[in-house]
C-alpha cells in the first residue's frame, strides 16, 4: 500500500469525526464508555473509533397522558386524561441517569395523575383543577429534576363522569337554582311590603295623596277592556257618611 493510500485512508478516517448538531439539540459525547462533553450546536469534531455521540432534543415535547380510570376520595370513579409538557435541561442526566426518559415521564405522570385523583373528592376535582394541576406538576417536576427534565406546565383535558352521577349531579344543580329563584323571589317581596307599608304611612297623614292614589287605579283598570265599572268613592264621602249614620243612631237613642 502506498504511502498516498495510507494518507488517504487517514484523511477520510479523520474527516469522519465531523458532526453537526440542530439549533435545538445537543450531543453528548463518550470516549471509550466515559462521559466526556455536550457538544453543538453547529459543527464539531469527535475522535473517530473512541468517541461516540448521542444526540438530545432540547425542545419542549407534548405528551398525552391517555385516559385513566381512577376513584375520588369520595368513591366515585372517573376517567381522566391530561397533557403534559416538558424540556430536558441538563442532557448529561437525561442520557445517563434514566435509560428512556420520555417513558420515564410519561408512567411517572400515570402514576402521579391517578394518586392525585384519589386525594380528592369529585366536587374538588371538577372545581379545583387549576389547584390540581399545580399540585401534579410539582410532584412530577420534583422527581424528574434528576433526570435533567423540567416540567413546564400540566393540564388535565376531560373528566369523565358516570351517567348516574351526572344525573345526581343535574338534579342538585336544578335544586339550588330553584332555591336561589324562591331566596330572590322572598327578598322582593320582603323589599315591596316595605315599600308598601311606608306608602301607607305617608298617604295614612295626606288624604289629597290617598285621593291621587284612587284616581291613578281608577285609570289603570280602564285601560284594559274590562265590561265592569268600578267606582270609587272618595274617603271625604264615606266620613261624612260615617259621622251622619252615627249622629242618627244618637238621635235615636236619647228619643
Amino acid at each position: 500500500m502506498s504511502l498516498i493510500s495510507i494518507v488517504g485512508i487517514l484523511l477520510l478516517i479523520l474527516l469522519s469525526g465531523f458532526r453537526i448538531a440542530q439549533e435545538y439539540q445537543r450531543s453528548v459525547v463518550f470516549r471509550l464508555g466515559r462521559f466526556q462533553s455536550i457538544k453543538g450546536p453547529g459543527l464539531y469534531w469527535i475522535i473517530p473509533l473512541i468517541e461516540r455521540q448521542q444526540k438530545v432534543d432540547i425542545r419542549t415535547k407534548t405528551v398525552d397522558l391517555e385516559r385513566q380510570e381512577t376513584i375520588t376520595k369520595d368513591s366515585v370513579t372517573i376517567k381522566v386524561n391530561a397533557v403534559l409538557w416538558f424540556r430536558i435541561t441538563d442532557p448529561e442526566h437525561a442520557i445517563i441517569k434514566v435509560a428512556d426518559y420520555n417513558k420515564a415521564v410519561y408512567q411517572f405522570s400515570v402514576t402521579a395523575l391517578r394518586n392525585i385523583i384519589g386525594q380528592h373528592s369529585l366536587d374538588e376535582v371538577l372545581r379545583e383543577r387549576e389547584q390540581i394541576n399545580g399540585t401534579l406538576q410539582k410532584i412530577v417536576d420534583t422527581a424528574t429534576e434528576p433526570w435533567g427534565i423540567k416540567i413546564e406546565m400540566v393540564e388535565m383535558k376531560d373528566v369523565e363522569i358516570p351517567e348516574g352521577m351526572q344525573r345526581a349531579m343535574a338534579r342538585e344543580a336544578e335544586a339550588i337554582r330553584e332555591k336561589r329563584a324562591r331566596i330572590v323571589k322572598a327578598e322582593a317581596e320582603l323589599e315591596a311590603s316595605i315599600k308598601l307599608t311606608q306608602g301607607a304611612k305617608e298617604m295614612e297623614g295626606s288624604p289629597i295623596a290617598l285621593e291621587l292614589r284612587r284616581m291613578q287605579m281608577l285609570s289603570e283598570i280602564g285601560i284594559d277592556n274590562n265590561t265592569t265599572t268600578i267606582v270609587l268613592v272618595p274617603s271625604d264621602f264615606t266620613q261624612a257618611a260615617r259621622s251622619f249614620s252615627e249622629m242618627i243612631s244618637k238621635k235615636k237613642l236619647d228619643a
